[in-house]
């Protein structure tokens, strides 16, 4: 006869603690983002740490830094785009620079982190099955947050470290508030974690977050009283004039009145820990209010009777909150860089080398049409990613289930799959066309000829979109490698090689009508240099690749589609 085996003793107190098991949460996290988290971080502190030897490139002198501090003063757009500067050393100009990029790529690594371990746990199930076992009720907010942590401080430390050499104390500060400025947004995702019941909606929220941060740092930054810039070597000591009280409402305003390298305002991070820990009270709060996989903003119950009656409707159901709230941001961005054109070039002013990255960046012989051409070639890179997420969704339907039922009736696949891949490739048209309105508001004028320039760049982002949707197709696990042709054009902006884009197939196309370009007889290109000269903007060496600096393009990687130059668009009526 056999006897059932008695149960195992309960261990007392065991579940009862809130933080049990946190520890092995904590390992199993890192374990899952053991590679995420080191390249979010990697590609952060790069980035920084590019930013001193660029600097120096640009403005060598101690009189040429000063000129561009005096500069920033009265260029109230680019301070609203940048922030302001409090000093002329070359530390004090890499926080102004690349401080607050630094402080928002934490948010976001931050804000992912939580929600992947927290909400995202919850809605696929897991969550549920872990705290069956001897898990508190706070471990699995903790263990993300946790996580979050060790990234921010894995970040503060190599910014630290790497920018020593420019001072001890303002690369303490710069890595101290990089890192808080992450650790504040990763305890506003763990709030709306416990408001939502739907991860994707989630993420959305907290980014909205993040642009408003953004949107109240540069609104304070352009509204700052009086001259809260530096004299030229007064040791980073502000010559007058108050922050805008929107600036303080902003943890990135906090970040840049953190004064890094100038004078540092130490009692600053006391406004990061503050927030970090009343966010995170408030999330442990709400946490121990709700239930496991419950929200306190239910889901909408759906109508009583259905309107999707096509794959298309549902696609369309399914992503149009992502396609407006893109089109929408692409509007905002494309105003916001249209109205800082002209003080860009005022900045740029006749430093040669600068005027020179312009006219790479853009290809063009006017500065204005060369900085309006980067802004076109930046914002159809940036609606690649749109085109790849909006792809990768038939991988995130398929994943979770929903997709089955749908393909159990009479649509087929393809019918299933062209829906998603209309809103796709028809929302980047969309988002591009909205990006050209804004920029053409925002610069005053010239709608047709923007607006075609931000057309040229679709076809970039639908190779980029192609991609995705082959490595969906062929390799469904592998459709996340098409992230990487966005990010080989982003590093490509930052003003190094472009080697490996397509576009160069076509060249760095002057803004000049085709007749006048080719009327040309004399050899010489923009900038005053031989047209095959090595490093002329136009400029095609022996090999037939154009030439760039001192690199070779090569027509490889689909993200260099994306600098193809709105030339032939009708940009510029000026002649070189």
């Amino acid at each position: 006869m056999t006897a059932a085996a008695p149960p195992a003793p309960a261990v007392p107190g065991d579940r009862s603690r809130p933080l049990a098991g946190t520890g092995i949460l904590l390992r199993f996290a890192l374990r899952r983002d053991r590679v995420t988290i080191p390249l979010w971080v990697a590609a952060n502190a790069l980035m920084v740490l590019s930013m001193p030897s660029a600097i120096r490139g640009l403005y060598g002198t101690p009189a040429e830094r000063a000129e561009l501090m005096l500069q920033m003063e009265t260029n109230a757009s680019l301070r609203a785009m940048i922030g302001p500067v409090f000093g002329d050393s070359v530390g004090a100009l890499t926080a102004w620079r690349i401080g607050g990029y630094a402080g928002i790529l934490a948010a976001v690594m931050s804000l992912l982190v939580v929600l992947r371990h927290t909400r995202d746990e919850e809605e696929s199930g897991r969550q549920e099955l872990v705290s069956s076992g001897r898990v508190g009720r706070r471990a699995p907010l903790t263990a993300a947050l946790l996580a979050a942590a060790v990234a921010n401080t894995a970040l503060a430390l190599l910014i630290t470290a790497g920018l020593a050499g420019q001072g001890a104390a303002g690369a303490l500060a710069l890595g101290l508030g990089v890192a808080g400025t992450g650790m504040v947004f990763a305890t506003t995702a763990a709030i709306v974690a416990q408001l939502t019941q739907s991860a994707r909606l989630a993420r959305g929220l907290t980014s909205a977050v993040l642009g408003m941060a953004f949107v109240l740092r540069a609104a304070g930054d352009f509204a700052t009283t009086g001259d809260a810039s530096p004299a030229p070597g007064a040791g980073g000591e502000p010559a007058g004039g108050e922050s805008s009280v929107l600036t303080w409402l902003s943890p990135l305003g906090w970040l840049a009145q953190l004064r890094a390298f100038a004078s540092e305002r130490w009692w600053v991070l006391l406004l990061f820990a503050a927030a970090t820990a009343l966010q995170a009270g408030i999330a442990y709060a709400l946490a121990g209010r709700r239930d496991l996989g419950m929200s306190f903003l239910p889901t909408r119950p759906g109508p009583a009777r259905g309107r999707v009656g096509t794959a298309g409707a549902l696609a369309w159901r399914l992503q149009r909150g992502s396609v407006l709230g893109w089109s929408a941001g692409f509007f905002v961005a494309g105003a916001v860089y249209g109205g800082m054109a002209d003080g860009a070039i005022r900045l740029v002013g006749d430093h040669d080398e600068a005027r020179e990255i312009f006219r790479r960046m853009g290809g063009q012989a006017d500065l204005t049409d060369s900085f309006l051409a980067a802004v076109v070639g930046m914002i159809g890179l940036v609606a690649a990613l749109f085109a790849v997420s909006s792809v990768l969704r038939l991988s995130g339907e398929e994943s979770s289930g929903r997709a089955e039922p749908v393909l159990a009736g009479a649509v087929g696949r393809l019918r299933w799959a062209a829906g998603h891949l209309l809103i796709a490739f028809g929302g980047s048209v969309l988002i591009m066309l909205m990006a050209g309105l804004g920029l053409a508001a925002g610069h005053g004028g010239r709608l047709g000829p923007v607006l075609g320039a931000c057309l040229v760049q679709v076809a970039g982002v639908w190779v980029i979109g192609g991609i995705a949707v082959l490595l969906h197709g062929v390799l469904p696990r592998g459709a996340v490698a098409a992230w990487g042709g966005g990010r080989d054009g982003a590093a490509d902006r930052l003003g190094r090689s472009r080697a490996g884009r397509p576009a160069a197939r076509a060249g760095p196309l002057p803004l000049r009508a085709p007749a006048q370009a080719a009327g040309r007889t004399d050899g010489v290109g923009a900038g005053g240099r031989p047209a095959g000269a090595r490093g002329a903007p136009g400029g095609r060496g022996a090999g037939g690749a154009a030439q760039t600096g001192h690199r070779r393009l090569s027509p490889v990687s689909p993200a260099g589609m994306l600098r193809v130059q709105p030339a032939y668009c009708g940009l510029s009526r000026r002649t070189a």
